[in-house]
């Protein structure tokens, strides 16, 4: 069996040809369920008999998931020997038997069909004793004929799959390695008169929809019926099979998914077919990727199939209740990255409205650790291969409504077998293009695509000023400029992030033909693992025992494992809005950017809060606007005469327009909140603080006691500890750049800051410059009437960089007043994380709520702040900071003016109003800890007062914090008062 595993052919003769995933009244059934297992460790075992030793095992499942052996995480490298087509000795293997009686609904069947939806990697099939074939291609579906083999009354089916075979240096994709039957096992009863394969498009022009059938593998007579529609026909034979021309049909998109039912019946003895039609034309005209004539805009995801405790095995709940997520955060694109999901994903996206770019299970990105020396994609010996899995790609969803686009697959350097994919695609359905990121040259494929280009690039590739593209000459650049572009990833949604999201759009909205892109990724993929004590964590690469393994790269979404979105999401689904607005001093400007639907569905809701307290609200008188349009419409006249109301002062009138669901739909309630806009209509300086009559009390000042150096060390009674000027954050993962092995080898743009793709990252500097390890020098501390005031100077050990600090304590009718002056010395050559100073609370506050006025509900930062509003926000302390699957940096809340918790209130003073977190752990504590579960006991809570941060970026995989958003060393002062 060694020769079969190290074989290029995706499998044996004995497999059916690929045909479409139909929704069939034929009988089926259902082999899911209790299976018997055993596993071995190596692939050359004797096939075992009825005197062996089983386990069971679910089918559907992985058995590293049920304690056979481990799961593995590479995203690059290959966990095995890089010696094509060999797979290692150590392979694997498990074998899964079970019994079954055929149902009576089988009598009479012409043929029983075996179905697998989806086995890793490789894996032979026996009935009743006889070897019924093999296959490869880990996510798409095998089909054999079992028919001969069939026995009336019990029947005994084996089947042995192998972790590793040549196939596995075709699926070096960035998930983890999770062998097993992990998609559905199926016997399908085929009737005598079946209907076998149908391929059909509905396409749409000026309300005329057009029905086609490129293939009809079918018994005839054939009746054709769209009950909606009045279509009802019926075809003696095939040559009389002639489109159907429909007038007033309702075209399909992916923000007005109309779908009509159809069936194909071959008679009450036959076969009846369910199809759902959307009929949409896709086309490309210039330089501009078209749906039934409108430019499309991907505002979308790349989405594996990933569960913390299922992995790849599909729940259809599981996955309605994620896309329902992804509508409601604006998500109307998926890039299936890099495989086709299970096929009743692709139901719910044509349900739901989804522009999809199908991606065929390829990836053999190992081999850039070889210098592409061997790569399958330009070695005749593969060729059976590829052609293989694009053809079981293409066929199995070709009649989605919701596919615009087919890709290759996915990181697999170039050649001469990818161009054949292409060819054989182009062949096969010349209405969908053709996309592979990896053609730079633009060689065979009909839209030029990149990942993490930067900003300057995106933009020469707009249409800006010309700059080199990555692997082209002046004609090929030349070439990719005249097509369509789209990022198929972008902006790394890694940890804290990712930022700069509004920039990349902006210039979509520049560039008619740049497409938008695909942020990479939906969902981190950790698995539910469990330490030593029994708590449960989410586990990443290495936390198996893997040899090689690429940490916790695989944490990289929009999405927490366990569900959780991330404020990332939030800043997506912000900027990204399909509705626009424009606030002014006495009008509103309101864009629809949908790509086909009006504002029918919408409301338009305003609300003028002072202090975050509702002073009125009401809707706005909008006309519906279609796709595209615009209309400005005058402020409320509560908001025109915001300025004629008598203000306290500190006040402030924020006017807060929403565009908002005013019916329900399938993945939304009424009152969902699409876009949001906010604009500061009126507002009063705060007056000067006016200093205390009190003076020293012993140490005492106010309801504050401070220690003979200066520090806090009572606030309003309760044990405090602070100031203390902090530099440093807990690096997120965009910090740390931290590249799996094997990027080395990619493109340069990817692993650089900006300007300086060589330059390490920003945390490497940071710790160089000895930011994680200040040590603080009381210089002086001197009692004045009403107040203090300290200074300290603050460096590193064999630093000769530093901030002179001063910090002025002065007792006020409102409380204790805190003026912070920074000031940088030496020659400082890196940015800072924060610049804030540190007070540490009672942990008895972490069972308590806080209240604030400024910017929330969420954390922000520099490069990240769309989502966030100002307002009046309440949460548990617990609820400030978000669980990363890694901890990190989080909980930043800029621009506070008033924070309470506990016994504690702070507000901010002057125009420069500080940030706040708060937190259970120091950033020092967050650094030191690899998982959530790592984090000490708290013994405080930390409340850090930050006068500025440094960006988020995207550089865990592509662009570095731009310069505007970067914090570089300079005088800062701010000013809070404690009360």
């Amino acid at each position: 069996m060694t020769s079969a595993l190290a074989s290029t052919s995706p499998g044996s003769t004995s497999r059916l040809a690929p045909r479409a995933w139909l929704h069939s009244d034929a009988p089926t059934l259902s082999l899911n369920g209790e299976w018997d297992f055993r596993w071995s460790p190596v692939a050359d075992v004797p096939i075992p008999g009825a005197e062996d030793e089983w386990g069971t095992l679910p089918v559907p499942s992985h058995w590293v998931l049920h304690g056979h052996g481990a799961p593995s995480y590479t995203n690059i490298q290959y966990p095995f020997p890089i010696d094509p087509p060999h797979p290692p000795e150590e392979n694997p293997t498990g074998d899964h038997r079970r019994t079954f009686e055929l149902p009576p609904s089988f009598d009479g069947a012409a043929r029983v069909l075996l179905r697998f939806d989806g086995v890793e990697s490789h894996f032979r099939v026996w009935l009743n004793g006889s070897l019924v074939g093999w296959s490869t291609g880990s996510r798409l579906a095998t089909e054999f004929d079992v028919t001969p083999l069939l026995v009336p009354g019990t029947n005994e089916l084996l089947v042995r799959v192998h972790q590793w075979s040549a196939a596995s240096y075709l699926e070096d994709q960035d998930q983890w390695w999770l062998p097993g039957i992990f998609r559905d096992v199926t016997l399908l009863a085929r009737p005598t008169a079946a209907i076998d394969d149908v391929f059909v498009r509905a396409g749409w022009s000026s309300g005329t929809g057009t029905i086609s059938f490129p293939t009809l593998d079918a018994a005839f007579p054939l009746r054709f019926a769209v009950p909606e529609l009045g279509v009802d026909v019926t075809w003696a034979a095939a040559d009389e099979v002639v489109p159907v021309t429909v007038e007033g049909v309702d075209p399909w998109s992916a923000e007005l998914p109309r779908l009509y039912d159809a069936t194909l019946s071959t008679g009450s003895t036959g076969e009846t077919v369910a199809l759902r039609l959307g009929f949409r034309t896709v086309s490309i005209v210039g330089d501009r990727f078209l749906v039934n004539g409108e430019r499309v805009v991907f505002h979308g995801v790349n989405r594996h199939e990933t569960h913390p405790v299922r992995g790849r095995v599909f729940d259809e709940a599981h996955a309605r209740t994620d896309m329902a997520l992804m509508k409601r955060s604006n998500v109307n694109a998926i890039r299936t990255s890099h495989y086709p999901p299970h096929p009743r994903v692709l139901d719910l996206a044509d349900e739901l409205g989804f522009w999809v770019i199908l991606e065929c299970d390829l990836e053999t990105h190992g081999f850039g650790a070889v210098d592409w020396v061997g790569n399958p994609s330009d070695d005749p010996a593969w060729r059976e291969a590829y052609l293989d899995r694009i053809a079981r790609t293409v066929e199995r969803d070709k009649n989605h409504a919701s596919i615009v686009m087919w890709s290759l697959g996915n990181e697999s350097g170039t050649g001469r077998n990818l161009a054949a994919m292409a060819q054989w695609v182009h062949d096969r359905d010349d209405e969908r293009p053709v996309h592979y990121e990896g053609d730079y040259t633009g060689a065979y494929t009909d839209v030029y695509s990149r990942m993490y280009p930067t900003l300057q690039e995106t933009e020469s590739i707009g249409g800006g000023p010309e700059t080199p593209l990555l692997g082209c000459g002046p004609a090929e650049a030349a070439r990719q400029r005249s097509k369509p572009f789209l990022h198929c990833e972008y902006v790394h949604a890694m940890g804290n992030g990712p930022g700069q999201i509004a920039e990349y759009e902006a210039l979509v909205d520049k560039y008619p033909r740049l497409h938008g892109g695909f942020v990479w990724e939906w969902r981190d993929h950790g698995l539910l693992a469990q330490t030593a004590t029994g708590e449960d964590y989410y586990a990443y690469g290495g936390d198996f025992g893997e040899v090689v393994h690429d940490g916790n790269f695989v944490m990289d979404g929009l999405v927490l494992p366990d569900d959780t979105p991330t404020p990332g999401l939030a800043e997506f689904a912000a900027v990204v809005a399909p509705i626009r607005f424009a606030l002014g001093d006495r009008s509103v400007l309101i864009e629809n950017r949908y790509h086909s639907a009006s504002t029918a569905g919408l409301r338009f809701c305003w609300t003028l809060e002072r202090l975050g307290a509702l002073e009125a609200s009401g809707t706005l008188a909008v006309a519906e606007l279609i796709a595209g349009d615009a209309v400005t419409v005058p402020l409320p006249d509560e908001v025109l005469h915001a300025t004629d109301r008598t203000l306290a002062p500190a006040d402030e009138l924020w006017f807060t327009v929403t565009a908002e669901l005013s019916s329900p739909t399938s993945w939304a309630d009424v009152g969902h909140v699409v876009a949001r806009d906010q604009l500061l209509v009126a507002s009063r300086p705060a007056e000067p603080l006016r200093a205390a009559r009190q003076t020293w009390d012993g140490d005492r000042l106010g309801a504050a006691t401070f220690s003979a150096r200066g520090d806090l060390v009572t606030w309003n009674g309760v044990d405090v500890a602070g100031p203390r000027l902090e530099l440093w954050r807990a690096t997120t993962d965009n910090d740390r750049g931290d590249f799996p092995h094997g990027y080395e080898t990619a493109d340069p743009a990817l692993t650089g800051g900006v300007g300086d793709p060589d330059a390490p990252p920003t945390a490497t500097r940071w710790r160089h410059r000895g930011l994680d390890r200040l040590t603080h020098r009381l210089v002086s501390v001197n009692r004045i009437g009403d107040g203090l005031v300290q200074r300290v100077r603050v460096a590193a050990a064999n630093s000769g960089l530093g901030v002179d600090v001063t910090h002025r304590w002065t007792l006020t009718d409102d409380g204790l007043q805190l003026q912070t002056d920074a000031i940088p010395f030496g020659g400082w050559d890196v940015t800072w994380p924060r610049i804030g100073v540190r007070f540490d609370l009672p942990a008895s506050l972490l069972d308590d709520d806080a209240t604030w006025f400024g910017t929330g509900p969420a954390e922000s930062y520099a490069d990240s702040t769309r989502a966030a509003r100002v307002g009046r926000f309440t949460a548990p302390v617990r609820d400030l900071t978000v669980e990363y699957s890694m901890p990190q940096e989080t909980g930043h809340r800029p621009d506070l003016r008033e924070l309470t918790v506990g016994p504690f209130t702070v507000t901010t003073v002057g125009r420069h109003r500080a940030g706040f977190t708060l937190t259970p752990w120091t950033a020092q504590q967050v650094e030191a800890a690899m998982h959530p579960y790592e984090l000490p006991t708290p013994d405080h809570v930390y409340l850090y007062l930050d006068a500025a941060q440094h960006g988020l970026g995207s550089r865990a995989c592509g662009l570095d914090v731009l310069p505007e958003h970067q914090l570089w060393p300079q005088a800062f002062s701010w000013t809070v008062v404690l009360g």
